[in-house]
């Protein structure tokens, strides 16, 4: 088939590498069976000291942490303590599906919440990725896998779960980058073409050795085009982790028929009637509303362009003329494969997991060879296009390719790229500083080389794969570069790069990423249509209201193994008649007909939104015991609020003079650039800090953004030693 990636498997002789494998540890365990979405169990693994053991899950944990993400920070917290390191051997990778991952009716039911210290930003942080290894580490008796230790080898970890078994074993002659370990490990614990659908394996990449934005793969077999998918858990560093600990892989094999039985649900007729009203709607409405099955999450990149949205040279704009050549209509005319349903999980009628086959690199250690690149999304081609100034699909799509084999995060590597460039282009940073790499913007074959050179742990690309945080220091400190400025132009907060939307002109999308409690990440809320387009949220109260609702909904989806995308990508045409149609009423009440379905526990708004109000306010404490979580640390870049440059300012001066007029009350009649700046500058940070005070206020916190006494005893989480931690700050 024309998806296949050019490996010859059978010249790589995959028995002879399984023969040299050594078991270092084996484990077997009685299967069990699911009840009502839950095996009550966990598993344990530390590669260091080769231990392998169960787990209780308590109806505490079930009652007051889900699953999912919530499950996740639950064992992390009882893992490390305020003074352990990302390096230290007792940070755990915690990887768990939720109750309602695994169901079929519904589309986006595949996901898993991976947590763990990020190596990144030195917090408990969490990413979510589809695929198909949370809904088998389920069928195979788990609800959550906990990764400890550092081993002293290579290792790859496997879970047979139909035999019970589990083995660590040595992996000296496998590949370390994904597109060729997947293959190589797919082959090697499957028995055919046919079983290979029963494999899962989980990776990282070279590049995740030597920076701190690794990522990790989470593998699916794509029977139409005969080879492995990869889907990414892409935010925190996690995949450093991974590498750090010297596990190679993690395979999964699972054999069955995948259906709701395995969920022991307790209503299968509500699972099976929400599914039906959402798959009418995906026929029905996709084409005309956001054609997630012909292009995924990049049908919105004309869109935000449109609308001044889309993050421009680092950040520095919001449109720009040649946009019109990575459209989304350009992927699909020209790279995407059409006509193949592409979902990551079983009976995902969305399809959004879309695929550039036959795809020939031009550079790096594959160049020639003709791959299948998983993407774009629309985060991969505004961070790696647009931010960067690439408007060539081309190397959008290379540089995708090579973020997923090297175990790169792409949106910390199109944000850190952009920063570079920019510093570059203003003569902070020279080509002797880069060892002769023109840092141009649009030069898409030197962010392609950035990556290759991460690879190799040489070069420029060594400082840029640290991050932004660390860049701005090291500009400053041994280039000379003015430490102010980097602060207002380096789009990191947290220690965490900032995902791809230009949010100048919503403040409560200014809130949606400072307030994030791990970092400027969308998923926690995504307000700028409501905020900026429509106006629905014009007062600090409403946007306040905004922002407690929007990121304790998104947050159930982590806690319960669910996609967010089937939730607003696609809407009844009677959602526009809702009292608030921001919420999607109809699809809410879908989740709680699923979540009803699997558990036999009927939700209503009231007490979804306390369910993830427990996790998000946990995690808040959680994030204040290892030093952070306090108002100085929601601060954000100047950037990410107003214009912080003379361009800036005059590329939109119409705009920003007419709201230094009519909002801020100041004529800018006669003005310098440099004085209208300062007053805009004044003017949108006390704006940012009153949204603060309101935020803060609507979530029980203290105005120091610590969460009250009250507040943790009024959703039952008042626990002893969550307790002790925010006493200190009382």
């Amino acid at each position: 088939m024309t998806g296949v990636h050019e490996l010859d498997l059978a010249a790589m002789n995959i028995p002879a590498m399984k023969e040299k494998h050594q078991l270092l540890a084996e484990y077997d365990y009685e299967l069990g069976k699911i009840e009502r979405g839950y095996n009550n169990r966990s598993l344990f693994i530390d590669v260091g000291k080769r231990e392998i053991k169960e787990k209780p899950v308590t109806q505490l944990m079930k009652d007051k942490f889900v699953g999912g993400k919530g499950f996740g920070l639950y064992h992390l917290w009882h893992a490390i303590t305020p003074e352990t390191k990302w390096t230290d051997p007792e940070n755990e990778i915690v990887i768990s599906p939720g109750p309602l991952a695994g169901i079929t009716q519904y589309p986006g039911t595949g996901k898993s919440l991976v947590v763990a210290l990020s190596p990144l930003t030195g917090l408990p942080f969490d990413s979510n990725v589809g695929g198909y290894f949370g809904p088998y580490l389920k069928f195979s008796g788990f609800d959550a896998i906990e990764l400890a230790g550092n081993s002293d080898q290579d290792v790859i970890i496997f879970i047979d779960g139909n035999a019970g078994k589990i083995t660590i074993e040595t992996a000296p002659d496998e590949a370390i980058d994904s597109h060729i370990l997947a293959e190589q490990l797919t082959e090697m614990y499957s028995d055919s073409v046919d079983d290979k659908t029963s494999i899962s394996v989980i990776s990282s990449g070279r590049a995740a050795e030597n920076s701190l934005i690794g990522m990790l793969n989470f593998t699916y077999w794509d029977k139409r085009r005969g080879c492995v998918r990869l889907k990414q858990a892409g935010r925190g560093g996690i995949g450093t982790l991974f590498r750090h600990k010297k596990i190679k892989a993690v395979v999964i094999r699972w054999r069955g028929t995948v259906r709701s039985e395995l969920n022991d649900p307790a209503n299968k007729g509500l699972l099976n009637s929400a599914g039906l009203r959402l798959h009418k709607e995906m026929a029905m409405y996709d084409n005309e509303q956001n054609g997630m099955r012909k292009i995924g999450t990049a049908n919105i990149i004309e869109v935000m362009d449109k609308y001044d949205l889309l993050p421009t040279h680092n950040y520095q704009y919001g449109s720009h003329p040649d946009t019109y050549k990575i459209a989304s209509t350009v992927f699909i005319e020209k790279y995407i494969t059409q006509g193949v349903p592409d979902g990551c999980w079983y009976g995902c009628s969305m399809s959004c997991a879309k695929a550039a086959d036959n795809f020939l690199l031009r550079t790096g250690p594959y160049a020639g060879t003709r791959v299948v690149v998983d993407g774009p999304e629309y985060e991969n081609a505004a961070g790696l296009g647009s931010n960067t100034g690439c408007f060539d699909p081309h190397w959008i799509l290379e540089a995708n390719f090579y973020c997923d084999t090297y175990g790169v995060d792409t949106i910390s590597m199109g944000t850190m790229t952009a920063f570079a460039m920019e510093c570059f282009e203003r003569g902070i940073i020279t080509l002797e500083h880069t060892g002769g790499l023109d840092l141009s913007f649009g030069n898409g074959e030197s962010m392609c080389e950035l990556m290759h050179q991460m690879v190799r742990g040489e070069g420029f690309g060594m400082i840029v794969g640290q991050g932004t945080r660390q860049m701005k220091r090291i500009f400053a400190e041994k280039f000379g570069a003015d430490p102010a400025f980097l602060q207002d132009i380096g789009m990191e907060q947290k220690g965490l790069e900032y995902s791809e939307y230009l949010m100048k002109e919503s403040l409560a999308q200014q809130g949606g990423y400072g307030l994030c409690n791990k970092g400027p990440q969308h998923d926690e809320a995504w307000l700028i249509f409501i905020d900026m387009v429509n106006n629905q949220i014009p007062t600090f109260e409403d946007k306040a209201e905004a922002l407690h609702y929007f990121p304790m909904f998104r947050t159930w989806f982590g806690l319960l193994g669910l996609c967010k995308l089937p939730w607003n990508d696609i809407t009844p045409p009677s959602n526009k008649y809702e009292a608030e149609p921001a919420k999607i009423p109809a699809h809410v009440h879908n989740y709680w007909d699923i979540f009803e379905g699997v558990t036999g526990v009927r939700l209503d708004e009231k007490s979804m939104i306390e369910m993830s109000e427990r996790i998000y306010t946990f995690q808040r404490c959680f994030i204040l015991r290892m030093g952070s979580g306090q108002r100085q640390n929601d601060a954000v870049p100047y950037r990410s609020l107003g214009p912080v440059t003379k361009e800036e300012y005059e590329s939109r001066a119409e705009r920003y003079d007419k709201q230094m007029l009519e909002k801020i009350g100041i004529d800018p009649a006669g003005k310098s650039v440099d004085e209208k700046i300062k007053i805009t500058r004044a003017y949108r940070e006390d704006q940012y800090e009153k949204l603060i005070d309101a935020v803060y206020k609507r979530r029980g916190w203290t105005t120091n953004g610590i969460p009250k006494i009250e507040k943790l005893k009024s959703i039952g989480m008042d626990f002893p030693e969550v307790i002790e931690v925010v006493e200190k700050y009382q």
